[in-house]
């Protein structure tokens, strides 16, 4: 341990805590896009319509998104250990009934229950980097945390080919559930040991604010639920939603600067959009999220469909991407502290260029060589991805006090969330209209729709540029002359980036 860390008090398991709070993340989000491979299987087994078996991905997100916010808040209440241990062991429990599943209700019931603990969880791993780690150790912290969730939904589709590969029998989707149980129970024992009992935050205030979790919860209900279910091949009506939604989560920021004034604490503090980094973060995670999780499902359904691969060599096929995006996720995790938001700028610039580029080349080549033609392409913008998730999230939640990180972290993820159903639904769209209007043509189709998620990773970019500008704007005041009648020197030269986009 460093003396600096040694200072500071830094609980030395803090690296050993992290990486088994990590493997469970991983299995939560992994579980976003692993079962997509066994949808088939399930189908078959149970003898239902592909709309109703869609439910079992979109049921999960639906929870997920929906648990965030109040079990990040839980997290702040109770302790982050308690939470992770109570969030793991239902991950546990619920992988293993979703996998027992006898009927298209069992299965269902337990998969919605899944998505909620796994919704519980990954506000926690947040709130451990920012009680374990200060400076330049949480950015790195960080930068593995965003190298984790982009392997993880990069690899679903090839893990879960593998495993089907190998279960071989029919049923052999529910080992896509049942995988999660030996690896949880290792990670349950392990966290017990190391992750501490008491966190940095220091005192909590037990006041819940059940108020506050209802608003919100029936507001992102709102938000997600028309989404999933055009998703799953149904109720198209529910679009309606969105109007009492925009309500009912205006209603809930009234009631939260409400409470604030009374003295209580809220479920998501009204101080985080006043907070340094935090608006901006959100926005550009919201945006991002939604033209990046929507590639993976117009990827395989170009593969797939229209070239006729197997799940398993389509989820190979973006394997660079996952790649890219883990290795540059950890680099740009130690860069933050020199970089700042100029990693954000210049990753989201090589994401468009290489959504662009593959664009492009899947456009004019198919068959098996469309696979290598576009490797190159989703590397360039793998390694523009991961100079986004996790130097933003870093970014995000810099200034936030550790007593709200569990809260503020649910929040941003709760963004990601969004922006992933909302990118998932938009961009199936645009392929299946461009499919439709082009006479099949799934090249043009795949074209279209990655150049729709180019176009709105330029909007993060857009937006990340603007509090470039912003920062700057603030960080240079007029200066008042001195003696000899001259300006003084906004900045020192040695000055880093990072440090005058946030003096």
């Amino acid at each position: 341990m460093t003396n600096a860390a040694l200072a500071a008090g830094a609980d030395p398991r803090r690296w050993r805590a992290l990486t088994v709070s990590l493997v469970g993340a991983f299995m939560v989000l992994l579980d976003v896009s692993i079962v997509n491979v066994a949808l088939p299987s399930i189908e078959r087994e149970f003898g239902v319509s592909a709309g109703t078996v869609q439910w079992v991905v979109s049921g999960y997100a639906l929870t997920f998104g929906l648990a965030l916010v109040p079990a990040g808040r839980l997290g702040d209440t109770l302790g982050r250990r308690r939470m992770f241990l109570i969030a793991l062991s239902a991950f546990v429990l619920t992988s293993a009934l979703t996998g027992a599943a006898q009927t298209t209700g069992w299965l269902l019931a337990a998969r919605l229950l899944q998505g909620v603990a796994g919704g519980m969880l990954i506000p926690q791993n947040i709130g451990l980097i920012q009680d374990l780690f200060r400076g330049a150790e949480r950015a790195r912290a960080f930068g593995v945390l965003g190298s984790v969730v982009g392997l993880s939904t990069a690899t679903g589709p090839v893990v879960g080919g593998l495993i089907l590969s190998l279960a071989g029998s029919p049923d052999g989707w529910r080992w896509v559930f049942y995988v999660n149980v030996p690896i949880g129970l290792a990670a349950l024992v392990l966290a017990t040991r190391l992750v501490p009992a008491r966190s940095a935050a220091g005192a909590r205030d037990t006041h819940l604010d059940l108020m506050g979790s209802l608003l919100l919860g029936a507001g992102v209900l709102g938000l997600l639920l028309p989404v999933v279910s055009n998703e799953s091949g149904g109720a198209s009506w529910l679009w309606w939603l969105f109007v009492p939604a925009a309500l009912l989560l205006t209603t809930f920021a009234w009631w939260e600067v409400r409470t604030a004034g009374r003295g209580r604490a809220p479920l998501l503090d009204p101080r985080l959009a006043r907070t340094a980094g935090f608006p901006t973060g959100s926005a550009i995670a919201l945006v991002y999220f939604t033209g990046f999780t929507g590639i993976w499902v117009v990827l395989a359904l170009f593969f797939q469909d229209g070239l006729g691969y197997s799940p398993l060599r389509s989820g190979l096929a973006v394997t660079p991407f996952a790649l890219g995006s883990a290795v540059s996720a950890v680099f740009a995790g130690r860069a933050v502290p020199r970089f700042g938001r100029w990693l954000n700028v210049s990753g989201l610039l090589a994401a468009a260029i290489g959504m662009i580029a593959t664009a492009l080349v899947l456009r004019r080549i198919g068959g098996d060589a469309a696979a290598w033609a576009a490797a190159g392409p989703l590397l360039v913008a793998g390694l523009g991805g991961g100079m986004v998730v996790s130097p933003n999230t870093t970014l995000t939640l810099e200034s936030v006090p550790a007593q709200m990180a569990g809260a503020a972290g649910g929040a941003l993820q709760t963004a990601q969330r969004i922006g992933a159903a909302l990118g998932t639904a938009l961009l199936a769209t645009v392929y299946y209209h461009a499919l439709t209007g082009s006479g099949r043509d799934f090249r043009a189709a795949v074209s279209d729709a990655l150049v729709c998620a180019a176009g709105l990773m330029l909007l993060a970019l857009v937006t990340a540029v603007a509090e470039l500008i912003e920062r700057r704007r603030r960080s240079l005041p007029s200066a008042p002359p001195d003696r000899t009648g001259t300006a003084a020197v906004p900045a020192s030269p040695r000055t880093t980036p990072h440090e005058a986009v946030t003096s």
